[in-house]
């Protein structure tokens, strides 16, 4: 069990599960084996970084708090690599194809993370990720729905998403103020090809129609309607807007 002598950090958005039973159900949805090249973004304090090597021949954790990672590197002085780094800013190409993502993510930097993950896909073999539930409603919204947005449509491009189970705010330390799900998010066999700045264009102005928000665009060649806004398009729609403006 993790020790309590770390005072979570607001500024690193830290809420440290502890939960013996949801950090079970973590590790049976991954289905490891000893081989697998695994990366756990976010361990905190171990929890389920121990769990995690009871398996694996090797893992890699990457931990912003370099008190943590001090403590890591003590706590786990075989099997375990341990970069110190933001992993806004890491390069997970480094890793084999076929790598494994697992993670408590932290809520504050969530999403971004998420877009820098999303860049990598096509090197991963799956993602496993502890999120605020109503970040993993936006990541899995369908169109026309008000979670939907930039968020969903960069993710759905790439990946197949699943939501496994909700956890319970009492599961971490000290409990957030939202309540969590674990998702997995698969790469897609033949993922979307969608220009990002496309996108951001579009859901910057997602109480304008299509034609005010991306002028230039000719969507009646599309059969998209000009007066939708964008919320109202499909990860497909988005993909043959992409193609047309190349």
């Amino acid at each position: 069990m993790p020790s309590n002598s770390h005072f979570p950090r607001k500024r690193f958005g830290q809420h440290f599960l502890h939960d013996r039973g949801v950090l079970e159900k973590i590790v049976d949805a991954l289905s490891l084996r000893p081989a697998d090249s695994v990366v756990e973004i976010g361990p905190g304090q171990g929890a389920l970084t121990g769990p995690l090597l009871e398996t694996l021949d090797h893992l890699h954790v990457i931990e912003i708090d370099r008190d943590l990672a001090r403590d890591l590197e003590v706590k786990f002085p075989e099997k375990l690599t341990v970069h110190a780094v933001d992993a806004l800013e890491f390069d997970f190409s480094a890793f084999p194809a076929g790598t494994r993502i697992v993670g408590n993510l932290p809520y504050n930097i969530s999403t971004p993370l998420l877009f820098h993950l999303a860049r990598y896909a096509e090197r991963l073999r799956d993602l496993h990720f502890m999120l605020q539930r109503e970040v993993v409603d936006r990541m899995r919204a369908a169109y026309s729905t008000p979670e939907y947005g930039r968020l969903s449509v960069a993710l759905q491009a790439r990946f197949d998403i699943d939501k496994l189970f909700n956890v319970a705010s009492g599961a971490f330390r000290p409990p957030p103020k939202v309540e969590s799900a674990i998702v997995r998010l698969r790469p897609r066999a033949k993922p979307l090809d969608i220009d990002e700045d496309l996108l951001r264009r579009a859901f910057s102005a997602r109480r304008k129609t299509v034609k005010n928000a991306l002028p230039g665009v000719d969507f009646e060649k599309l059969g998209i309607d000009p007066k939708l806004r964008p919320e109202n398009l499909s990860p497909d729609d988005y993909a043959r807007i992409t193609a047309c403006v190349r």
